[in-house]
């Protein structure tokens, strides 16, 4: 494969830290999400997880409607819910639903789509295998 683009963002403290980029375009606080511990006043790795798959899956979905002649409604969304989840051992994983609201595609012609989007999109190809996603068509 060939890189196209390298984020590089620095974290120190943990979820309870800061995160920065080199370009300092994210400089942000970091606190516990509610479900452990947490009072809701800052982002945690879970949401910013979310926001970067659901954007990174708007995108592929651009890409699909392209190859199908499509032109994609802007007022479509594709929300995504990251779980915290922890397991039997004391571990901790992730899993993820994505809902998906294709503005005036029909039923088939949206799941075909969003199918279509959950095997080209990065998060979802670095996913794979390692987290369950469950993809919701609205």
């Amino acid at each position: 494969m060939e890189k196209v683009y390298t984020a590089v963002v620095t974290a120190t403290g943990g979820r309870q830290g800061q995160v920065k980029s080199d370009d300092g375009i994210i400089d942000m606080q970091l606190a516990l999400p509610v479900g452990v511990g947490g009072n809701n006043e800052k982002t945690n790795p879970e949401q910013l997880f979310a926001a970067g798959y659901a954007a990174c899956f708007q995108s592929a979905l651009l890409v699909v409607a392209g190859k199908h002649k499509e032109r994609l409604n802007p007022e479509s969304t594709v929300t995504a819910h990251v779980d915290l989840l922890k397991n039997d051992d004391g571990g901790y994983g992730l899993g993820v639903k994505l809902s998906v609201d294709l503005k005036g595609v029909d039923g088939e012609k949206a799941r075909q789509m969003v199918d279509e989007a959950h095997q080209i999109c990065p998060y979802s190809v670095g996913t794979r295998g390692n987290i369950e996603v469950e993809l919701e068509v609205v």
